[in-house]
Parts: structure tokens; C-alpha cells; sequence
């Protein structure tokens, strides 16, 4: 049972009894199954996102294709599913129920225009549905009707527009959902911002290829023959969704509050998410891994967390990291070090030696008889990938320790 903290947060005026939600996806396609999540303890969702009914939906099948790496399953996650297949008004009819079946959860509407008065309408329906927030879908990079989704995200004056539309024609706070697949994901938060955006959402899927079937030599997913690029999420996209939180953060003229997307499966991930900047978290991929119960969790490790650092609210850790993140020059290169070892704990496997020798300074030698790396201080280049490869982590065997007056090591001299 968790501990009773503070999970309570504020975004873009709305109160959030925690910051878990549902993304925009598989995972928020009813009324049906949101309920089930509420239960489990979400603190909100967004809802599939939902277009009109001019555009007929049909997702190719199979829709999706899981990245296992070695021993790992669901790493990552290919899909190719469209938005949802839904009647509009059926959609729009779940999102109302749910806002007065669950009236502390929030509930915030994704949808996705091709035209102003599509964003327009959609906007409106939104609204008359009782959501609390809207969110412009401007970020899914495999939808098959030109100028949607991604296409939008990567043009600014869209995002600026599109926001403005929906903006005038709704009272409820307005966030957009940015694409990771641009070169600066804080060029577009600006336009949506100046279009009437009060918060922002990063990041959608990123645009990925899992790989090819070598049986028929067809891309993934394997679609009668036909593979494509699509949407690709799950915990290899972390690092990609904590830069560009960080990013967005950091940046000084947008202070908007954060929605945080991208690899959250566990109380860690939310948590260097909200220390990045984010005051919501958004899941998709932990969810079709583990289903609703991940919630758990995730609230019980945040509130162990805050107990233990004396923290009473959750909004005191949004953007705690922050300050601590500068740019490479910034770093104090006079401060060097070496890895440590606790050579008390080896098992002798000799992993620390070959990729020192192989990708590292080359300063561990092999004590055959001792089976045991026997370390030249002066060439240790303190990259530390000796301890990524070592076994024996609980503590870990290999740390880093700081040298006071190290000597500077000198570049190798060719033997050419």
C-alpha cells in the first residue's frame, strides 16, 4: 500500500488527483476500458484521438509489431495504427459519460484536423462533451491522409493556425502534442504557443523500423508483403522523450507546463520525467506490457520516493533536475577520475578487459593466474564502459571515483 503523499498536481488549471494517464492510443480507445483504468488508479486519460467521419478509418493488419532485444521482450513498439475507427459521435458521447462517471478524473480529448473547420468542429465537440482540456494531435508520424499528424507538427505556421482555430473556438485549455521527428522540438511549442496553446505534449511516437523479416525479406510490420515506417514507442524512446522534455523545460520563452510521454514503465521513468520538467505523465507502451495495474506502482514508488527525500508535493519536484542540465561545454574539465574496482567481488570473467582493450584506453592488462584486471591508473580514460558489462551490479563491482591533480592522458602514438 503506498505511502500518503501529496500525488496531487495542477496542469494548465486543472487538477490532477496524480499525474499518471493513458496517451492517445490503443489504450484509450472507450468508454469501457478507461473505466477500467480509473479503477486501477489513473489520474486521468487521453482519449484515442478522434477525427470526423468524412475520413474512413481502416487499420492495416497486423498493426503492430513488438522490438525484443536479447532476452528482453517489448523494448520497443512499431504500430501503424491510424486514429480511431469510431463513429465521432459515439466517441464523443464515452468522453461525456466518463467526465460524469468519474468526475475527479480528468479527461482531455485528442483530436486531429485536415482543415480549420475540422479542428474547428472537432474542437467544439470537444467541449460540449464536458472534457477538461483539449489536445491537438499534431505528432503521429504515419497517418495516410496528407497534411495530418507529423506533416502538421513539422511545419510551424500549421501548428500556430490550427491552434488559433481551435483556441477561438473553445473556453477549455488548449495543449499540443509536438512530434519528435523535427530537428528542434522547441521551434513548434513557440507557434503553438502563440497560437494559444497553455501547455504542451512531448513526445509522440518516433518515426522507426523495427526490422525485417527474414523469411520473406519484408520490412516490419509484415503487412500481406509490405512493411513501413511507423510509429515506434516503449523504453527505447526514453532518452528521446527526457530530451525533449529537458529541452522544452529550458527553454525561456515558453514556460508552459509539460506533458511528459515516451518509455515510462516504471516509478523511475515517471519520476526523471517530473525532475525534467513534466507535470503530467502520459503511457501507452508500459500499459500493453504490463495492462492498467503498472499504475500501482508507479504511484507507490513516487510516494516511497517523496517520503523518503521529506517531500510533501509533487509539484515541488517538477523541474528539480533542470538547473542541473548545460551543454557539454559547460562541464568542468579540470575534475577527472578513473573506475574503481572492488576486486574482492570479481567472478573472473574478464568482460572488464576486453572491452577496455576493444573500445576503452586500453588500461587494464589480464592477471591469468589471479583471473583478475590489473589496472595503469595513468591510461584510465574514465569512459567507465568496464562497468557497463560487468555482471556483478548489486552494488556495483566497478565505480567511478574522482583523482584529485590526475595527470592529462596523452593521445596514443601512431604506429603508422
Amino acid at each position: 500500500m503506498a505511502i500518503k503523499q501529496n500525488l496531487g498536481i495542477d496542469f494548465c488549471g486543472v487538477h490532477f488527483e496524480n499525474p499518471v494517464m493513458l496517451s492517445s492510443s490503443p489504450v484509450s480507445n472507450t468508454a469501457e476500458m478507461i473505466s477500467r483504468c480509473f479503477e486501477a488508479g489513473f489520474g486521468g486519460v487521453v482519449y484515442k484521438t478522434v477525427g470526423l467521419d468524412n475520413i474512413k478509418i481502416i487499420h492495416p493488419s497486423p498493426r503492430m509489431k513488438s522490438f525484443d532485444y536479447q532476452n528482453k521482450e517489448l523494448v520497443g513498439l512499431q504500430n501503424v495504427e491510424q486514429t480511431s475507427d469510431r463513429p465521432t459521435v459515439d466517441n464523443f458521447k464515452d468522453m461525456e459519460y466518463l467526465k460524469k462517471r468519474w468526475p475527479n478524473k480528468v479527461v482531455i480529448s485528442s483530436v486531429m484536423g485536415w482543415k480549420r473547420n475540422e479542428w474547428h468542429d472537432l474542437a467544439r465537440m470537444s467541449e460540449d462533451a464536458g472534457v477538461d482540456i483539449l489536445e491537438l494531435n499534431f505528432s503521429c508520424p504515419h497517418m495516410t491522409v496528407e497534411g495530418a499528424g507529423m506533416k502538421v507538427g513539422q511545419a510551424h505556421a500549421l501548428v500556430q493556425d490550427f491552434t488559433e482555430v481551435a483556441f477561438k473556438a473553445v473556453k477549455i485549455p488548449i495543449i499540443a502534442k509536438l512530434t519528435p521527428n523535427i530537428t528542434d522540438i522547441t521551434e513548434p511549442a513557440i507557434y503553438a504557443k502563440q497560437g494559444g496553446a497553455v501547455g504542451i505534449t512531448a513526445v509522440n511516437t518516433v518515426a522507426g523500423l523495427t526490422g525485417v523479416d527474414l523469411k520473406t525479406l519484408t520490412p516490419w510490420p509484415n503487412v500481406f508483403g509490405l512493411g513501413a515506417v511507423s510509429g515506434f514507442s516503449g523504453p527505447a524512446i526514453k532518452p528521446i522523450g527526457l530530451r525533449a522534455i529537458s529541452q522544452l523545460a529550458r527553454h525561456p520563452n515558453l514556460k508552459l507546463p509539460l506533458s511528459g510521454v515516451g518509455g515510462i514503465e516504471t516509478w523511475v521513468d515517471a519520476l526523471e520525467y517530473i525532475l525534467l520538467g513534466a507535470s503530467t505523465l502520459q503511457i501507452t507502451t508500459g500499459v500493453i506490457h504490463y495492462g492498467y495495474r503498472i499504475v500501482e506502482d508507479i504511484l507507490e514508488g513516487l510516494a516511497y520516493f517523496m517520503q523518503e527525500r521529506g517531500v510533501a508535493q509533487l509539484s515541488d519536484l517538477v523541474g528539480k533536475a533542470v538547473p542541473k542540465l548545460v551543454s557539454p561545454n559547460d562541464f568542468d574539465l579540470s575534475r577527472q577520475g578513473i573506475a574503481n574496482y572492488d576486486l574482492k567481488r570479481c567472478i573472473g570473467c574478464g568482460q572488464c578487459h576486453i572491452v577496455c582493450q576493444d573500445a576503452g584506453g586500453q588500461c587494464l592488462s589480464w592477471d591469468a593466474k589471479e583471473r583478475r584486471p590489473v589496472m595503469d591508473q595513468s591510461k584510465c580514460l574514465s569512459c567507465m564502459v568496464c562497468s557497463f558489462v560487468c555482471p556483478v551490479s548489486a552494488p556495483p563491482l566497478i565505480t567511478y571515483k574522482e583523482v584529485p591533480n590526475k595527470p592529462e592522458i596523452l593521445p596514443p602514438v601512431s604506429v603508422l
